[in-house]
């Protein structure tokens, strides 16, 4: 389970935990997240957001936004995952996130291997999502709003399921695909999208 070992590392400098969630979706924007936790008012059972159920995300964001020092959102568009490709697209979101937040940090915890060239002091932290719990939270607040943002495009365009699949790749989703061609909201810059551009 995720603790606050690595931001102890930094005490007593402010610690903001940041993550993204949709890299790998065909369809929709990449969101990012940075939280700042209060250690003491902190959540329980903060974990990597693909190890909850929906229900407890659900309620987990709520204690988040409820009870973090501060957090913010942010996403990178499907334009921007186009033109950059998804890792810059990535790291342009991450870093919209902390620049949103209302209160200045001091260093960044970044969930993966890599920091954006930003103007925080950062560690990359490789399943950060798992280790520590500012990541963690981070990674329940990206997750909960890129669903939505999916989920809400489901209704304009629902012959992809997703709602379900939330622009992942699933046997739906591709069979939409050939049928129906892509949406203004797929990454043509994906194989398997191009692929299909190109028929």
């Amino acid at each position: 389970m995720p603790d606050f070992a690595h931001e102890l590392l930094h005490h007593p400098a402010l610690v903001a935990g940041v993550d993204e969630a949709g890299r790998g979706p065909l369809a929709g924007p990449v969101v990012a997240a940075a939280v700042i936790l209060d250690p003491a008012n902190c959540p329980d059972g903060l974990n990597d957001s693909k190890k909850l159920s929906a229900a407890r995300r659900a309620r987990l964001e709520a204690e988040i936004k409820a009870r973090a020092h501060c957090w913010a959102v942010a996403m990178a568009s499907v334009d921007e995952i186009d033109s950059l490709n998804i890792l810059w697209a990535t790291m342009l979101a991450m870093t919209r996130a902390v620049e949103a937040l209302t209160v200045e940090c001091d260093h960044v915890l970044v969930d993966g291997n890599r920091c954006p060239a930003w103007r925080w002091p950062s560690t990359a932290i490789v399943e950060g999502d798992a280790k520590s719990l500012s990541i963690a939270a981070a990674s329940i607040l990206a997750k909960e709003a890129r669903d939505r943002i999916m989920v809400a495009a489901a209704a304009d365009h629902p012959h992809y399921g997703w709602e379900m699949n939330k622009g992942y790749g699933s046997a739906r989703h591709m069979a939409a695909l050939r049928e129906h061609g892509p949406t203004p909201l797929h990454r043509r810059s994906f194989a398997p999208v191009a692929q299909l551009v190109l028929i």
